[in-house]
């Protein structure tokens, strides 16, 4: 039952650490990291790893667009007592600054074309983002919390025998902290649920690294649009300084027709004052999460699934080959460069633009979840797909 965690003051329930505070099988602990070079656009890096209590699973994967190749590394293992223990077969995760820098290691093997040895050091202050609470008839479907930073990587990544040398005045990415209770696993009975119907999922999360600063903006709508957790918010380097509201989110996304696919996006923040703020977010490389990775597709590889004692996986795939419905039932993470307009003043960044629309959404003209955008004057970016 206990662990070395046990001799720490930081209990928050009449528990040991091993146990958290609630039972529902679904409650989560993970991590997410991405890394790509500023100086070119075809090298997205995303590395997460994840515990389930409840489930005593814990696993991890990465996932690696590389031009036209999607690389994928997964593990999982039964969870021990020690939920500081965060090496999975070989990915490993090392806490070696809290807050501020972390090591994230993916040993060579037979099963993958990739591996890495990378720091991350962050740039900006970790900022707590706002609940996200969801629930389904009594069900409590999502209820995290994460926490987000910007920062640089040093290192090495290597993929197809080609070592890539990894330098912080070129390499960026972000990094977050999630934790609490949201659909993984193997697939419950949906009893009721069923009847009802099952949720849509429109998302946008967008991490933008400016020189200046950082800006965070999340959207999550029902199918009618209503918000269910939003927030934007400028994050400024400086220690002590508090975070900046930008007011409302609003987006206007462009889709490639007959698909899912977003192939561009504009970002406005609508201040109290009346100034409307601008970002044009051009999506330069399209890294599918969600295939292979464990978000849900793949029936026999979900999050916290249980896979026996240790088990290392390694896939790859063209993307060009990827269908349109395989790749609109998951988030997509896309590498983008983002230009801000504020005033008189303009600002360049690059970063995280996630994005998915899956289900119904009045506001794009879906009405279940297969139907596909339709024909548009403005669609100026398949190459990136």
């Amino acid at each position: 039952m206990l662990s070395p965690m046990d001799d720490y003051p930081i209990h928050q329930i009449a528990e040991p650490v091993r146990h958290v505070a609630t039972s529902d099988r679904n409650f989560y602990d993970r991590y997410y990291f991405n890394c790509y070079p500023t100086d070119n656009n075809d090298t997205f890096l995303i590395v997460g790893l994840g515990q389930y209590p409840n489930l005593g699973v814990m696993d991890g994967f990465a996932v690696l667009r590389h031009g036209d190749h999607h690389i994928v590394a997964r593990m999982s293992k039964a969870l021990g007592a020690d939920r500081t223990d965060t090496t999975v077969g070989p990915l490993r995760i090392e806490v070696l600054e809290g807050l501020q820098k972390l090591r994230v290691v993916l040993e060579p093997s037979s099963e993958y074309d990739l591996s890495f040895d990378i720091t991350f050091d962050a740039t900006i202050p970790a900022a707590l983002e706002p609940k996200h609470f969801r629930r389904q008839l009594e069900r409590v479907t999502f209820d995290t919390s994460r926490f987000l930073q910007t920062g640089t990587w040093t290192g090495n990544l290597t993929v197809d025998g080609e070592k890539i040398s990894i330098d912080p005045d070129t390499w960026r990415g972000n990094r977050d902290r999630s934790w609490g209770v949201r659909p993984v696993g193997e697939a419950e009975p949906p009893g009721r649920r069923a009847v009802d119907g099952i949720q849509n999922f429109f998302w946008i999360y967008s991490v933008m690294q400016f020189d200046e600063f950082t800006i965070s903006v999340i959207m999550q709508e029902d199918e009618q649009g209503r918000r269910i957790v939003e927030e934007a918010m400028r994050i400024w380097p400086e220690e002590g300084r508090d975070p900046e509201w930008l007011g409302r989110p609003e987006h206007d996304l462009i889709f490639c027709p007959a698909t899912r696919d977003v192939t561009g996006a504009t970002l406005t923040f609508h201040r109290p004052s009346g100034e409307v703020l601008t970002v044009d977010c051009e999506l330069l490389l399209a890294n599918h999460i969600g295939i292979g990775t464990g978000y849900g597709l793949e029936q026999d590889w979900r999050h916290g699934m249980w896979q026996g004692e240790l088990v290392v996986q390694g896939l790859r795939h063209k993307v060009h080959e990827f269908e349109p419905m395989q790749r609109m039932f998951s988030p997509v993470d896309n590498l983008s460069k983002f230009h801000l307009t504020e005033g008189d003043q303009t600002f360049d960044g690059t970063g995280l633009f996630e994005v998915a629309a899956i289900g119904p959404h009045e506001r794009y003209g879906f009405t279940s979840f297969i139907d596909m955008a339709p024909e548009r004057e403005t669609d100026n970016t398949e190459e990136r797909l």
